[in-house]
């Protein structure tokens, strides 16, 4: 029998619909994940950031500490403790090859690449490779070089100068400067502008220290590379020697009455062939100069030795010079170097008082003038006593040369310590007592950098610098009596852009009231060059920047003619002064057009007075003030 029962079939497994997705089951699980990778950065990120505090905690603590260290090493190096500075020198290092460890971490790396932040990432590490750099690189080697170093051997003495030291140091010295240059230089390339003040604060510091070390060090290798040739460690060296007499004021100094050869052979200094200006004679045709210094000098730059420094540039006047003594004497000198009284009492100060020998200059003066100098009376004796006492102005300029010989035979024998001698004779650069200008064009070159040269244009003059300059124009010793200051006034900047600023020069004779008679004809002149008695004349010289303008000048407050000229594109303005004993007279110049915005500073004729005194702060005029 048939089944007539109908049967629903039933469909196979894999043919069922798949159940619809309503996303329930699985959104906790990816929640999850994300809240699980979400810690998990947190983490990290935590980590990092702990971390990163840390090497950064080390680096600041690093540097820190080797900044501590820099007193200690100076006080080892300037008291003469090799041992101890090389010690310092080794922990020194050791703090900045931690400090520079810590920055070049990876992670630190990482951060330096980061948007926002990561340029006080970037500026830490490279502060601290350069610490590590000069550590390494600079301070490292130069204190082995100090250690070689017999520091009591290197000053003059009578046996001369072992100067193979120096030339064996000089390579040293140069490669240390150019190490810390180079780290200077990445230091400055660092873009500050946004930077964390915490970053900010010691890259500006590491920033000034270093240019100050890099000044020092280029001044350090400049000197060890040419101090061996220029001591005659090749061959003897011999210069012409200027004593500059302040008494009679020229721009350099002072009259360069006395004239000595300095020989220097391996580093022995003697003196010969004393002689005077005044012995030389006038030279007719005058030697040839600067045609654009003769405008303003005059052609006596050119026919009196008394005369080659009116102008304040000393290269000029030490070539000028040389040729003189070249067309009288028949020698060819190596160079010309320029002193001044006030400077060799900075040298007495170091080697203690000198006694005079000579018998016929100690018969002449009967004993009316000190048979001792020393730092206390040097100045007053050359520059005032003397002409109370010695009336022949050969014989005067003769008792010059003679102290300038005892002082230098004082400071070649070796007496003084070389740490207050080298003082001293700083000081006298310093204060462009001291002068130097070589024959030889490469040495001259590298001198041409700094104030010893006394150049008036070049790499060795700021470009926002001035001069006040003075020229005797008494005939006479009467500048011993002048007493100046120099200061300079900057004014409001022009709607143009453009900087003025007055040299404002105040000069008083403090000469007695009857300097007429009470003072020694030679002192006054007694009216020789139609300069009355007691009366003082100067010649006021006053140097703008390069490129600016001299625009007018003024005494005791109304406006005066005066003379306009250009030396190296600089303006120069000049005027006459003329002070009865007791008067006082204040000259303005005023230069405009100034294109430079570096802080001014000036540089002033070296007179009998500190320069200290002569030179008064910058003051700068309210906007608004009368010009």
């Amino acid at each position: 029998m048939t089944d007539t029962r109908q049967y629903k079939s039933v469909p196979d497994e894999t043919e069922r619909p798949a159940p619809r997705k309503t996303g329930r089951g699985k959104r906790p699980r990816r929640l999850l994940t994300a809240g699980i990778c979400l810690a998990t950065l947190l983490v990290i990120a935590a980590a990092a950031i702990l971390w990163l505090g840390a090497k950064a905690s080390t680096i600041k603590a690093e540097l820190e500490a080797s900044t501590q260290l820099v007193p200690r090493l100076k006080a080892s190096i300037l008291e003469n403790r090799p041992a101890d500075a090389t010690a310092v020198a080794d922990e020194l290092r050791r703090h900045t090859a931690t400090a520079r460890d810590a920055a070049s971490d990876p992670l630190w790396s990482l951060a330096s690449a980061t948007p926002w932040l990561g340029a006080n990432f970037s500026a830490t590490a490279e502060i601290a490779r350069s610490a590590d750099d000069v550590a390494t690189l600079g301070v490292t080697p130069l204190v082995k070089v100090y250690d070689s170093l017999k520091w009591d051997k290197l000053i003059p003495s009578a046996g001369g100068t072992d100067l193979e030291p120096i030339r064996k140091a000089a390579p040293a010295v140069s490669s240390a400067a150019q190490a810390v240059r180079a780290s200077a230089q990445r230091l400055n390339s660092i873009d500050a502008t946004g930077l964390l003040p915490q970053i900010a604060g010691p890259l500006t510091q590491a920033r000034q220290q270093l240019s100050s070390v890099v000044d020092e060090l280029d001044t350090a290798a400049d000197a060890a590379g040419l101090a061996p040739t220029m001591l005659g460690s090749d061959k003897p060296r011999q210069y012409l020697l200027l004593v500059q007499n302040n008494a009679e004021a020229r721009a350099t100094g002072g009259i360069p009455g006395a004239l000595v050869v300095l020989t220097a052979d391996k580093g022995k200094l003697s003196l010969s062939a004393e002689t005077s200006a005044t012995e030389l004679g006038v030279f007719n045709p005058p030697v040839s100069v600067d045609p654009e210094q003769q405008r303003i000098y005059t052609d006596r730059l050119g026919t009196f030795m008394q005369d080659v420094n009116f102008t304040p540039d000393f290269p000029t006047a030490a070539t000028t010079a040389l040729k003189m003594w070249e067309q009288k004497k028949g020698e060819t000198l190596d160079g010309a170097i320029s002193i001044d009284p006030v400077a060799l009492g900075y040298i007495l100060d170091a080697t203690g008082p000198v006694s005079l020998q000579d018998p016929q200059m100690l018969a002449l003066t009967e004993g009316k003038l000190p048979n001792q100098l020393s730092g206390k009376n040097v100045v007053k004796t050359l520059l005032s006593d003397v002409y109370a006492q010695i009336k022949d102005p050969k014989a005067q300029d003769a008792y010059f040369a003679m102290v300038a010989k005892e002082i230098f035979g004082a400071l070649s024998s070796g007496k003084g310590e070389a740490k207050n001698l080298l003082a001293g004779v700083g000081k006298g650069v310093e204060e462009h007592r001291i002068l130097l200008w070589s024959a030889n064009t490469t040495e001259q070159s590298v001198i041409a950098k700094y104030t010893l040269s006394g150049s008036i244009s070049g790499p060795s003059v700021p470009a926002a610098q001035f001069g006040a300059y003075f020229n005797d124009g008494t005939g006479a010793k009467m500048d011993y009596y002048v007493k100046r200051t120099v200061q300079l006034i900057q004014q409001c900047t022009a709607a143009d852009g453009y900087e003025t600023v007055k040299v404002r020069i105040t000069s008083t004779n403090t000469a007695p009231t009857d300097a007429a008679t009470s003072l020694p004809t030679y002192v006054t002149g007694g009216g020789a060059y139609g300069v009355p008695p007691g009366t003082a004349q100067s010649n006021v010289i006053a140097y703008g920047p390069a490129q600016s303008l001299v625009e007018t000048a003024s005494q005791d407050g109304n406006r005066v003619p005066f003379g306009a000229q250009r030396h190296d594109d600089r303006p120069v303005g000049t005027l006459s002064v003329r002070l009865a004993p007791g008067q006082s007279s204040t000259v303005e110049f005023t230069f405009g057009k100034i294109v430079q915005h570096s802080q001014p500073e000036v540089v002033v004729t070296p007179t009998v007075q500190s320069v200290d005194n002569v030179i008064l702060p910058t003051q700068s005029e309210s906007c608004g003030a009368a010009r």
